[in-house]
């Protein structure tokens, strides 16, 4: 699309958001790449979550927790670790193992760092091996099933 005088461009994000839980998880020595609307953060070939802060749907901005395959996102536990935990509106609820710390909470920073300390203790709750980084094999047995 060419560029026309006056045309708003959309901002384009260069660093993520949240610094502070970058930092929190530097121990992880974490990855930390764009992703669609916000910044994905790996470690150990697993996505753990991803930061959201973006005008476009402002209520799904905060912290994306990526829940394990035996993970349990409704789990009382998890409602007590995280109250304001809910669904990502952007998903529509065809993504259920994804849920959101809205940054928008009063808690937004307590519970994002109780994540973070969750994270740094390798909780068997959070994190997945994303399909795009199996081995070949893995995602044909997988697909197969």
């Amino acid at each position: 699309m060419p560029n026309r005088p006056g045309a708003k461009r959309p901002i384009k994000r260069k660093s993520p958001p949240y610094p502070f839980l970058i930092e929190a998880l530097a121990p992880l020595d974490p990855e930390v790449r764009p992703m669609f609307s916000g910044f994905a953060i790996y470690a150990d070939d697993k996505i753990l979550a991803m930061l959201r802060d973006s005008p476009k749907h402002p209520e799904d901005n905060g912290v994306w927790l990526v829940f394990s395959e035996t993970a349990d996102p409704a789990d009382p536990k998890t409602s007590r670790d995280f109250p304001s935990l809910r669904n990502i509106n952007l998903l529509g609820g065809k993504i259920t193992h994804w849920r959101l710390i809205p940054a928008d909470s009063p808690a937004f920073e307590s519970e994002a760092l109780h994540a973070c300390d969750l994270l740094l203790r390798r909780d068997a709750r959070f994190g997945r091996i994303p399909k795009s980084r199996k081995p070949r094999s893995a995602r044909r047995r997988s697909t197969r099933s």
